[in-house]
């Protein structure tokens, strides 16, 4: 009993209900061991009385010997007096031949009586034998049965007891064989328990205890193993009478409860998992495996906890193994011809197992035609040249075409002569049917970057074509302005990033920075129509702020273009030195003045395509000479798992530290802040105020 698995108890059960049942349980305990107490010593004062008529021998010295009995046959003294009793209950068509036979036959085993060495029993007085059957009958208890003769729905039906004064009226009928009768359930109980005595391992005999609506409350204990014990350290014998739930409170909650009542109900034997659980051994503990086993006998049930021992253990390693690994391992005898599958094999070659397994020079005829020829050969050089095989083939079921594979290796005589082979057979469809997907998936993979390439190339050449990059900086409004774009390095697709820098008719510079979301033809397609569409609508005499608006409804409603865009537009007066500036969701230019930079402060304007009711606003800032100003793309500050803010301060840091104003020092700040590789194209505008004029 100490070896249960130990299950987790249900959910929700409140601990005053566990002690509340603990002190039940101890209490019906309790009260079975009074009665079984009780019932005990009504037995030997009734054996007692039994020996005193057969023997005509007094009280005390009729005890002793009913003691003597019971230690020279190793039994307890209520068992030898249940079984004193027994005797005394003739043999069928015997009931009724008188007195002489029953005390005839309770006499033949008997030993001499004291003062009696000849072994011939006394005489049986009329006194003596009244006095034997009023000790037998004044211990018969009268209210309730002992639990050897409770009738519960668990155990055989009760007899009928016939009344007093029948059997005081029957003829030839002795007092001491009608107590011996009442007491034939007890005697097969204790047979039972002297079966169990003999039994290895740890067993229990459990009788259900019923409530009024006839629902299993309970299981006691009727016969016991010496090797089952309980968390208590109750061993045994020790253990008969008492109660599971006394035992273990916890385990009616457990699934084990519900799997032995299962069996109580259906008769199906049930055997659990193997369980490891930890055993004290030499002061320290060790895992042993377990298994439980319930099956009803005549209403009650017999649990066995059996520890398995190595080979057991190996052979469920090997079971497990065979599941886990979809395998099965097979032998074949090349002398006799026999030959050896595991279940598993069976299951994996869809066979019956009543067919019996196939020969070695018969596996081939498993694989499809087109497979057969291959495992064919590898099965004739094994028998030949014990040649070691591994072949994959397919066989056909009702499911499908199985792909399975086939290890195989000979083990030779002393001649060198293969005379065994064992090998193993492993379901690779699983794996199988993964490969032949990832094969597809490439496949598909292959055929999609070669036209993505093609994109790629097409949709290049129509950006460098629309973003021609001049070779030296810019004049523009007596302003230096170098321009960079570098595409994104990871990914095949181009981005929708652009700029233009022009000098409008009226003699101020237009400065444009935008950003299209998205990637490919499309991004390509939608920044060209933006790109030259604000240039027209500026050179025109549109305002910044109404070239913002009339962009944003081409975004919302040509079928042109698509999804939405960042754009910063600017506009700079050389004679007044004003840079008027707009933006739509786009990040803030930065402005280095005397060795400081900061980023200047946005007007309102959401990104292009977002809303039919955009607000733009326009801002202006003066510049100086020696200024220098930067537009930009996100890409530029943007960096995976970072905010932006970190970006923007990022690009502060670096346009400060890199205060040179020779042409092309644009390319050693980019360097400072493009570390490792580009996930999105950048775009940049490095506007410079002379600190002379041009």
């Amino acid at each position: 009993m100490s070896s249960e698995p130990t299950y987790r108890a249900k959910s929700g059960a409140a601990p005053d209900r566990a002690a509340l049942a603990k002190v039940v349980a101890r209490q019906r305990a309790e009260l079975d061991r009074l009665r079984d107490e009780a019932a005990a010593s009504a037995v030997v004062e009734r054996a007692t009385g039994a020996l005193m008529a057969l023997t005509g021998r007094g009280a005390e010295a009729a005890h002793e010997e009913l003691l003597r009995r019971a230690k020279a046959a190793g039994r307890t003294p209520a068992e030898e007096a249940w079984l004193t009793l027994g005797a005394l209950v003739p043999p069928p068509g015997q009931a009724c031949d008188g007195p002489a036979t029953a005390s005839a036959t309770a006499a033949q085993g008997a030993a001499p009586a004291e003062g009696n060495p000849t072994g011939h029993e006394a005489a049986v007085t009329p006194a003596t034998a009244a006095r034997g059957v009023a000790l037998a009958q004044e211990a018969t208890p009268s209210q309730e049965a002992t639990p050897a003769q409770e009738p519960t729905a668990a155990r055989e039906p009760a007899a009928v007891q016939e009344p007093a004064a029948v059997r005081e009226s029957a003829p030839g009928r002795e007092p001491a064989a009608d107590a011996a009768g009442e007491a034939g359930g007890s005697v097969r109980t204790a047979a039972v328990q002297a079966l169990f005595d003999a039994l290895p391992g740890m067993t229990l005999l459990l009788s259900p205890l019923r409530s009024a609506t006839g629902a299993v409350e309970d299981f006691r204990i009727d016969a016991a193993t010496p090797q089952a014990v309980d968390p208590a350290g109750r061993r045994g014998r020790e253990l008969i009478g008492l109660r599971i739930l006394e035992c273990r409170p916890t385990v009616a909650g457990e699934p084990l409860w519900q799997d032995w009542l299962g069996t109580l109900d259906t008769g199906e034997p049930y055997t659990s998992e193997p369980y490891v659980r930890l055993e004290s051994v030499g002061g320290g503990q060790e895992p042993a495996t377990y298994s439980v086993r319930a099956a009803r006998l005549d209403g009650r049930l017999v649990v066995t906890w059996r520890r398995q021992d190595a080979s057991d253990r190996q052979e469920q390693l090997l079971a497990d193994l065979q599941r886990l690994g979809h395998l099965g391992w097979a032998t074949w005898n090349l002398v006799t011809g026999e030959a050896t599958w595991s279940a598993q094999v069976y299951a994996l070659c869809d066979r019956d197992p009543g067919r019996g397994p196939l020969r070695l020079e018969e596996l081939a005829d498993l694989a499809v035609p087109e497979d057969g020829p291959v495992l064919a050969r590898a099965v004739r050089e094994i028998r030949t040249e014990g040649k070691q095989f591994d072949v994959p083939f397919r066989i056909r079921t009702a499911a499908g075409d199985k792909h399975l594979r086939a290890v195989a290796e000979a083990e030779p005589d002393a001649a060198g002569r293969p005379v065994q082979v064992h090998g193993f057979v492993q379901d690779l469809t699983a794996q199988r049917s993964a490969e032949l997907a990832l094969l597809e998936s490439e496949q598909a993979m292959v055929a999609q970057h070669g036209i993505l390439q093609a994109e790629r190339m097409i949709a290049g050449r129509l950006q460098h074509a629309l973003l021609p990059l001049p070779r030296r900086p810019l004049r523009l409004a007596g302003l230096r302005v170098d321009l960079a774009y570098l595409p994104a390095q990871s990914g095949i697709h181009v981005g929708g990033d652009w700029f233009s820098a022009i000098e409008l008719p009226d003699g101020d510079a237009l400065f444009v920075v935008g950003d299209v979301a998205g990637h490919g033809m499309d991004a390509v397609a939608t920044m060209a129509q933006l790109r030259f569409t604000a240039k027209g609508m500026l050179f025109t005499g549109s305002s910044l702020t109404g070239a913002l608006t009339r962009l944003n409804t081409l975004l919302l409603h040509s079928r042109d273009t698509r999804g939405t865009a960042t754009l910063v537009l600017a506009r700079y007066d050389p004679e007044r030195r004003r840079l008027a500036w707009a933006q739509a969701g786009h990040l803030p230019p930065l402005l280095l003045r005397g060795g400081e930079a900061r980023f200047l402060d946005r007007p309102r304007g959401v990104l292009l395509g977002a809303t039919d009711t955009p607000v733009y606003e326009e801002a202006e800032c003066l510049l100086e000479p020696g200024d220098r100003l930067l537009l930009y793309t996100d890409g530029l500050v943007e960096r995976p798992g970072e905010s932006i803010e970190l970006g923007l301060e990022r690009l502060a840091r670096a346009t400060a530290a890199h205060r040179s104003d020779a042409p092309g020092s644009l390319g050693p700040l980019l360097a400072a802040l493009l570390e490792g590789e580009r996930r999105d194209d950048v775009c940049v505008l490095d506007v410079r105020v002379p600190t002379e004029p041009a």
